[in-house]
């Protein structure tokens, strides 16, 4: 478990989808308003889950962010280094829950010992990814739910540890 400034950090674990997809219900819909439509939102994160919800939080190396005993943020990433699923609570936007969680899991890469970081990002995440040295490779439009959602193919080329022979 890690703490940084009042966050902890621990891997998902079955029972954790109801308020993940209640933290990703409110992250669609409010924290990324301004750029997106309410259809676009809605089809993006209909009210009710889809039944594979929780499953695709546990997958791959999901880490939940928590602040004060509340689900902050969470983050999955595949055995590929695909980041699936990156959501933040709005209220914790902006105080370095995903920060906190990014850098968790770029470590975890590292230690798998990968080369590349790909994700599909919002318009709000891509700016987050673009300041943590992620490059933007294509603007793509994507159907959910039967309509058309913009965002952005990205990837991140990780170095090999250089550490000097002694």
């Amino acid at each position: 478990m890690i703490r940084h400034a009042l966050t902890r950090l621990r891997p998902a674990r079955p029972g954790d989808g109801p308020a993940a997809y209640a933290l990703f219900h409110a992250a669609v819909h409010e924290g990324v308003a301004h750029f997106y439509t309410v259809p676009e939102r809605t089809a993006w994160a209909p009210a009710i889950p889809p039944p594979d919800w929780e499953t695709r939080l546990l997958e791959g190396h999901g880490l939940i962010a928590s602040r004060m005993g509340q689900m902050a943020g969470f983050m999955v990433m595949g055995a590929d280094g695909f980041i699936d699923l990156a959501y933040v609570r709005p209220r914790e936007m902006g105080r370095g829950v995903a920060d906190i969680l990014y850098a968790a899991q770029e470590a975890h890469a590292r230690t798998l010992g990968l080369a590349l970081l790909q994700t599909e990002a919002s318009h709000l995440a891509r700016r987050f990814f673009l300041r943590h040295g992620w490059r933007q490779v294509a603007r793509q439009s994507v159907i959910r739910n039967g309509v058309t959602l913009t965002n952005f193919r990205m990837e991140k080329q990780l170095q090999a540890d250089r550490r000097a022979a002694p």
